[in-house]
């Protein structure tokens, strides 16, 4: 009952404010009729995550997806579509991996080695050493038991993801953000066994059910052991079959690549340019971070996102939009390292003296990230004052499976790169069912992640908010990076 009030007090409250603040009630029935009905998404959803696949930066699989991007914005008639780049460091793609046990019965197990690992040094085959146990005092007792050993680092892995995240569209007063992880087992650390002379190391993740979340570092170093992360339910047998004295035998390979012929990162920039000549140098931008993963296609992380603002781009040049103000659209890279390309991007263009006459023109940003499927509104950012302007917008979609905006922010994606800089950035609100248990960073998230209909319906979305921030009267309202709540 309390949410159906505070439903009702929303829609009552906005209800006059919409009468103030313009919505284009043509050209939403234009822009809903072409992504309904002559919607292209699905055919860029499935090159992106089946045809091209996994897009770690720096890899010959990025850059596949950065040019077939590019190409489609130009095919699609947006302007000045290219490739921006910035330094981001060597590519790294797995062309090999055997992991296996050979006795005391066969069984093929389940793992993925962390991105920028090394290749092992050919198969690697032997009892495995197990030091989850031990400290640093005892690693170094193992002495030569280490050298070119098979090692169960940690201890068996007993806490896992256990729900997703709240929906705030839903629900009041909770924190929006991914909630806390569990407890990751111990173990000594990797420094010793490498010290030691281990050939490969194995150790759990924290998902269930042959999930497996592996990230990896670009700073992993060439001589790093190698690692793999394997299956709880498999690790786990390992090191109990040890502890119950059964010695079993392991097979371990790992083929991988390093790429240094192209060390850039790349984000993809287009846009459609603005016509009132008063405010056509004004951005209004929408954006999504189109790298992924490596152990999987990366289907809502965060390829929904990226063929989303895709969508959305194709769609107002297919009505013919003429938008006052610039619609700019960006496909960043290198989001999972640390918001790189976002960064990058706002160092070049809207940072220092020299860019101050662009950040003035800077309107708005919307990014489309994390969570899967229909975007039900956005995080504010604890702006109140643009509720109204972003309810008046959402209030039309409502029969799409639209909710509400919320006026809570939310961390740990691109927006965050604007709002630090001081500009306005806003984060769609998507839905996070199996998302934060089963598909963000693990190597379930694929194709059949997403359904149709969500991916129709936030592209609509982030077309009709992308015009009408493009056709607004007057400056959106602000708030200042030291007014926010902490």
């Amino acid at each position: 009952m309390r949410i159906m009030l505070a439903a009702c007090a929303v829609f009552v409250v906005a209800a006059p404010l919409r009468a103030q603040e313009r919505v284009d009630s043509d050209m939403i029935a234009r822009i809903k009729a072409e992504g309904l009905e002559r919607s292209q998404i699905m055919d860029l959803f499935n090159t992106l995550t089946n045809v091209i696949g996994p897009r770690l930066p720096a890899s010959p699989q990025y850059r596949q997806a950065a040019d077939w991007a590019r190409d489609r914005f130009t095919a699609w008639g947006l302007s000045n579509a290219h490739l921006e780049p910035f330094e981001f460091g060597r590519g790294w793609t797995l062309e090999k991996l055997t992991l296996e046990m050979t006795a005391p019965r066969y069984f093929p197990l389940i793992g993925y080695p962390e991105a920028w690992t090394p290749s092992t040094d050919g198969v690697v085959e032997g009892t495995p050493v197990y030091v989850g146990d031990l400290d640093a005092d005892g690693v170094r007792a193992l002495g030569d038991r280490l050298r070119g050993a098979i090692v169960l680092a940690t201890e068996p892995q007993t806490e896992f993801w256990a729900e997703d995240r709240q929906q705030p569209a839903d629900v009041d007063g909770i924190r929006p953000g991914s909630p806390r992880g569990p407890r990751r087992a111990t173990g000594p650390a990797v420094r010793l066994l490498q010290e030691a002379g281990a050939a490969a190391v194995l150790r759990p993740n924290t998902y269930k059910h042959g999930t497996i979340g592996v990230l990896g570092s670009r700073n992993t170093q060439n001589d790093a052991v190698p690692a793999v992360v394997m299956a709880v339910e498999h690790y786990n047998m390992l090191v109990r079959m040890t502890q119950a004295g059964v010695a079993p035998t392991l097979r371990v390979e790992v083929g991988s690549r390093y790429h240094e012929e192209d060390t850039n990162g790349y984000n993809i920039i287009a846009e459609i340019p603005g016509t009132d000549p008063a405010v056509r140098d004004e951005v209004v931008l929408i954006g999504a971070h189109i790298d992924s993963w490596h152990a999987s296609s990366g289907a809502t992380d965060n390829a929904d996102g990226s063929v989303g603002v895709m969508e959305a781009m194709r769609i107002l040049k297919a009505v013919g939009a003429q938008p006052r103000r610039t619609i700019r659209v960006a496909l960043w890279d290198a989001e999972e390292q640390g918001l790189l390309g976002s960064r990058a991007h706002v160092q070049q263009h809207y940072e220092g003296d020299a860019n101050a006459a662009a950040r003035e023109k800077f309107y708005v940003y919307f990014n489309a990230d994390p969570g899967t499927g229909p975007i039900y509104g956005f995080y504010l950012e604890d702006n109140a004052a643009i509720a109204p302007i972003f309810d008046a917008w959402l209030a039309p979609l409502r029969d799409l499976g639209a909710k509400r905006n919320v006026l809570e922010g939310i961390g740990s994606t691109d927006h965050v790169t604007f709002n630090r800089a001081g500009l306005p950035g806003y984060n769609a609100i998507n839905d996070y069912v199996d998302y934060d248990v089963r598909s963000r960073h693990t190597n379930t998230d694929f194709y059949e992640r997403v359904r149709e209909e969500d991916l129709k319906q936030s592209a609509i979305v982030l077309a009709v908010f992308a015009y009408h921030a493009a056709m607004r009267e007057g400056p959106l309202p602000r708030v200042e990076p030291g007014q926010r709540e902490p």
